[in-house]
């Protein structure tokens, strides 16, 4: 199958590994120190989204941390999901309308719970400081569901 390269581009993503988001922050905690900006005590670099990780950090992160992103053109019509607690950012490079779901797989319920703490931790006039994942909710609700269908198995 080949490669259709004459795509209309609308954004460019760079996606991190969710392992990665702490050295993410001690770095964008490092650039904002030498450049004399202050990121108050519980605020999150990353969160807050205060920096762009342009070509000179990206290289910065990768000989200091050794992380390396995936970057993702996104075209015309694609959709791009993002890993639970990766750490991303995106550039639009035409107009672009954003639609966004969260989605709580088991398979990363541990990062999803992750976040939801990392969410808490920001002062409360953060815009991310509510539990936008409800995760308990989705967990005690998946239970008790699991719980009824296996009660009316044992039932019959």
């Amino acid at each position: 199958m080949e490669e259709d390269l004459s795509c209309k581009m609308g954004a460019l993503w760079h996606i991190y590994a969710a392992e990665d988001a702490d050295k993410i922050r001690h770095l964008l905690r490092t650039v904002a120190e030498e450049e004399g900006r202050e990121i108050e005590g519980r605020n999150d670099p990353i969160h807050d989204q205060i920096f762009y990780l342009d070509v000179e950090l990206r290289k910065r992160l990768l000989a200091e941390y050794g992380v390396k992103g995936w970057a993702i053109l996104q075209c015309l019509g694609d959709a791009v999901f993002i890993p639970a607690g990766a750490p991303h950012q995106v550039r639009n490079l035409h107009s672009c309308i954003k639609i966004a779901e969260d989605f709580v797989s088991p398979e990363h319920l541990a990062h999803c719970v992750k976040l939801t703490h990392e969410f808490r931790q920001l002062p409360e006039t953060h815009a991310n400081h509510e539990d936008k994942l409800q995760v308990k909710n989705i967990i005690f609700h998946s239970v008790k569901d699991a719980v009824g269908v296996l009660s009316k198995e044992t039932a019959v």
